[in-house]
């Protein structure tokens, strides 16, 4: 990982059969950092999967309508049954996601959000709710704080892994040094068009598990989840990745039952960030009630009623009349 904000290039998917070279100059590392002894999210995966299902993950901006809403829509999806909480860093420069994320986290930066504020939304989460949390950015926000720095600020507040769409393995020396130091999981992440070679080294690279991209392109919500997401899933695991969870174009409960019959978890984005602006942090929780099987009142019905109503979190923050409206990856 450079250390220059400036260097930090994207990962993006080579063509169909084609393979992804090093840069010039960068040496493809063959060996990485032991998993985290006590991965949080290796042990949420495999809790999951003796229960027979997948994990659902659910992906949220930090900032977006407000910081105060943010964290309560954050902390009510994890109380409506996500297992794992993805919070999204807001950045300038998000070529990788669709519409609907591009503009709430655009949101969130003219409303002057900071790095602080996503440490403080780790540790009120985490504090209200028992979902794992971890973080998906861009690597230059990471740059700019100090790699360590944000590593052990992230670990100190309770999240237990990065996500890093525009990183790749071989210039993530620091990365894996802090991650490493810091007892936090990594996880990178593979595409459709990624060869054998690298679906092998991205597999070794990744603790916790492997963020699978079902489809080619920007996130956002779609009708049909890709075909091409199972195979993926298949060769990740011929490839020796620890868990593989799958994202892009979910948004329906009969996507989550699809893909959890072959993936280990499922990631849902734009479909919730859509929620959260169109009805606030209630919407979030309802939807998320939807995605994980439950009945309205939070409700698992394969479990015995215990009598008592999920928690709810009350909106903190006005509802934004400016709320995203159009098609995002995630």
């Amino acid at each position: 990982m450079s250390t220059d904000p400036t260097a930090a290039r994207r990962a993006e998917p080579a063509p169909e059969g084609a393979e992804q070279a090093a840069p010039r100059g960068i040496r493809l590392p063959t060996e990485f950092p032991p998993a985290p002894e006590h991965s949080r999210l290796a042990e949420r995966l495999a809790a999951c999967r003796a229960q027979g299902r997948p994990a659902l993950i659910g992906f949220l901006p930090v900032g977006y309508p407000s910081t105060d809403e943010s964290i309560a829509a954050a902390i009510e999806l994890g109380r409506a049954g996500a297992d794992i909480i993805e919070l999204g860093v807001p950045y300038s420069d998000p070529v990788m996601d669709g519409p609907v994320i591009q503009e709430a986290t655009a949101m969130a930066l003219a409303r002057g959000f900071r790095v602080d504020e996503l440490f403080r939304a780790v540790r009120e989460i985490t504090a209200a709710t028992d979902a794992v949390v971890v973080v998906m950015t861009y690597i230059n926000p990471v740059l700019r704080r100090g790699v360590d720095r944000f590593a052990r600020e992230l670990a100190e507040a309770g999240g237990a892994g990065i996500i890093t769409p525009d990183l790749v393995p071989e210039e993530a020396e620091q990365w894996f040094a802090a991650s490493a130091a810091h007892g936090l999981d990594r996880i990178f992440l593979a595409a459709p068009s990624s060869t054998t070679q690298r679906l092998e080294m991205i597999s070794r690279a990744s603790s916790g598990f492997v963020y699978a991209v079902s489809v080619m392109g920007v996130t956002g919500a779609r009708e049909k989840v890709s075909d091409a997401a199972e195979k993926l899933v298949a060769d990740l695991r011929a490839a020796g990745a620890p868990a593989v969870c799958v994202g892009l174009g979910v948004s329906r409960g009969e996507h989550v039952e699809q893909i959890g019959a072959y993936a280990d978890g499922v990631i849902v984005g734009t479909a919730l960030v859509r929620a959260l602006g169109e009805g606030g942090p209630e919407a979030v929780g309802a939807l998320t009630r939807q995605l994980a099987g439950r009945e309205p009142d939070g409700h698992d019905p394969a479990e015995p009623a215990s009598g008592t109503a999920a928690d709810t979190v009350p909106s903190t923050a006005p509802r934004d009349p400016q709320a995203p409206s159009g098609e995002s990856r995630r």
